[in-house]
């Protein structure tokens, strides 16, 4: 099996950002958020305060302003053009998606594209996390426990803080835009 990392790797940009921003456009009250948001970017990126899921845990309080069903299918009819032409050349049935982005945000699109997906378990309308972010070593125990017996033949992301699947990887590609470097 193939498997890839979505942001930035399979996805030109990041979905949870292009989302925040897309539900923003469409639902000014959560400017109103904006003031905690702020507080909790300081806490956790400046002050080195709290944990990464807590920082995003207030962020994503922004979805209780969604319509989710329909926030999320209008969002990857106009986003979809934002998997990159290396992925869908080469895309297989047997591929899965790890990311540290939500399930609920990138279901729909793996769906669409007829693969497996394990993501960061969050709560579509509240925000609050079940367990912990899908990130670095927490990929690597998430697949072990989905697929105890898998073989990854082929990785690709675009960032070393996916090296504990790399490592566990026959091959390993670091992916920069359309272009595939081998891991060092």
């Amino acid at each position: 099996m193939n498997v890839y990392d979505f942001d930035k790797t399979i996805y030109d940009g990041d979905s949870t950002a292009d989302f925040y921003i897309f539900s923003l456009k469409r639902h000014k009250g959560i400017i109103l958020l904006s003031p905690s948001l702020f507080g909790a970017f300081l806490r956790f990126y400046v002050f080195k305060r709290g944990t990464k899921t807590e920082f995003k845990e207030k962020m994503y309080r922004f979805l209780t302003k969604c319509e989710l069903e329909t926030d999320l299918a209008d969002f990857w009819e106009t986003h979809k053009k934002n998997i990159k032409r290396f992925y869908i050349s080469q895309r297989r049935d047997d591929d899965l998606i790890i990311s540290a982005s939500p399930e609920f945000l990138l279901e729909p699109i793996c769906r669409e594209l007829g693969v497996a997906l394990l993501a960061s378990r969050v709560d579509g309308k509240s925000g609050k996390y079940d367990g912990i972010n899908c990130h670095g070593k927490e990929k690597v125990r998430r697949f072990c426990e989905a697929y105890p017996d898998g073989v990854i033949d082929d990785f690709y992301s675009d960032s070393h803080s996916d090296d504990p699947l790399a490592e566990i990887s026959k091959r390993a590609f670091l992916v920069k835009g359309e272009r595939l470097t081998a891991w060092k």
